[in-house]
């Protein structure tokens, strides 16, 4: 399989507004920060809701509950991956009774909320579970809708976006369609 860069849809600026805008509509549904968790879900959700955190920080000056998940034993494909590289779950925070936002880069078949959701579960029993999306790009497979988008991005199932982030690769904030092009092995 080969990606190519197809089109840049989301500038940092963007990414920016749209974190900004996002902060805003969690706090005004959940009435502020007291009883609010955001957990990122590892790897693609872990710097939004970082982010997430800090604007929610400035804007209310108190800080929301924090959290990471890793779903990679909860994947309903874990089965079929040779060397699962799992990552660490970490939740300090009682979520019995919590205002639960998981945060993600993207929303596309509904499978890592899903397993998400799952994961979650095994910590307790929120009060109730909100998602925050950066990108929804649909072509849902699972009845999963996000309470918090970025931007709405439609594409085709042979397409890939990704959210590139400073955290990550250094270079700047952006969002990018990629064309997945299947390669044939050639036989000699």
């Amino acid at each position: 399989m080969k990606l190519t860069e197809k089109l840049q849809v989301m500038s940092c600026k963007e990414i920016e507004r749209a974190l900004t805008r996002l902060a805003t509509e969690i706090l005004e549904r959940n009435n502020g920060v007291d009883n609010l968790m955001l957990i990122g879900i590892r790897t693609g959700g872990l710097h939004l809701a970082a982010r997430l955190k800090s604007l929610i920080e400035k804007m209310e000056e108190k800080t929301p509950a924090f959290g990471i998940i890793d779903i990679t034993l909860y994947r309903d494909d874990a089965h079929t991956l040779e060397q699962p590289e799992i990552g660490t779950t970490e939740i300090d925070h009682d979520i019995n009774g919590m205002q639960v936002v998981l945060v993600d880069d993207v929303i596309f078949s509904g499978r890592t909320i899903r397993a998400a959701m799952d994961a979650l579960i095994d910590f307790g029993r929120p009060k109730n579970v909100q998602l925050a999306v950066l990108v929804d790009r649909g072509l849902r497979e699972f009845p999963i809708h996000p309470d918090y988008v970025g931007r709405n991005i439609p594409t085709h199932a042979d397409e890939r976006v990704e959210v590139l982030l400073k955290e990550e690769d250094g270079a700047d904030d952006r969002v990018v369609i990629f064309a997945v092009e299947e390669i044939e092995e050639v036989e000699e």
